[in-house]
């Protein structure tokens, strides 16, 4: 997978090293050409000196060829702007934007992008959210035999009742989270774009199997936390 990292700070350089451990063809991209020293002697990614919401800077990258990008840079704004463009210019399916300040979430909600409200941000909670495919496991029995999974609801679903989810044997939906807020999952939900699912799965049962061909929602996800 073609992954681009704005940002090449303490935080978008081991991003972009654990991305291109995983086999991932990564780009960096920092304003800073100093910036790249946090990166180890050979590393073997691309490194663009410019800026995430400069449309040249980003097709240096990689950009239109691209199925995830991350804006872990120090600014807000310049964050947001970029998986925007990211986003909507050059339709990038997984895009994640870090948040510092956890007021200007809200208004990023009203603007239709969803936020993962977290103290803590890690470095892996973005991989999770730039690699949607593979199951976000938040807490196994210690049998394995039922485990508790974070999806994105799947596009097709937006509009539609999820009772079938509520009410499922070896894969039931137990928390939604919508707009920052979670509630326990009841049979009257309609999903909505933007919702995060987190799902009670039995070892035996494949989330993709109930969730359908829909696959997982492309969106940007803005974080929000510290170092």
């Amino acid at each position: 997978m073609n992954v681009i990292v704005v940002g090449c700070g303490r935080v978008g350089s081991e991003l972009a090293l654990n991305l291109s451990r995983a086999g991932h063809e990564v780009a960096i991209i920092d304003k800073d050409r100093r910036a790249f020293r946090r990166l180890p002697p050979g590393w073997g990614g691309r490194q663009v000196v410019g800026f995430g919401f400069d449309r040249d800077h980003l097709e240096e990258a990689g950009a239109t060829s691209a199925a995830a990008l991350a804006a872990v840079t120090s600014g807000d704004n310049s964050n947001v702007l970029t998986a925007r463009i990211a986003r909507e210019t050059y339709q990038i399916p997984n895009v994640v934007a870090r948040i510092y300040d956890p007021r200007r979430a809200v208004i990023y909600q009203r603007l239709g992008i969803p936020t993962v409200a977290t103290v803590t941000w890690t470095v892996d909670q973005v991989t999770r959210r730039l690699m949607p495919g593979s199951s976000a496991t938040e807490w196994s029995d210690p049998t394995g035999a039922v485990s508790l999974v974070e999806r994105n609801l799947p596009e097709r679903w937006a509009g539609r009742s999820l009772t079938s989810l509520v009410n499922g044997d070896d894969v039931r939906l137990v928390v939604l989270t919508r707009s920052g807020r979670a509630r326990v999952a009841t049979p009257d939900l309609v999903g909505q774009e933007g919702d995060v699912l987190l799902l009670a799965v039995a070892a035996s049962a494949t989330v993709d199997d109930l969730l359908g061909e829909a696959g997982i929602v492309d969106g940007v996800v803005a974080m929000q936390g510290a170092h």
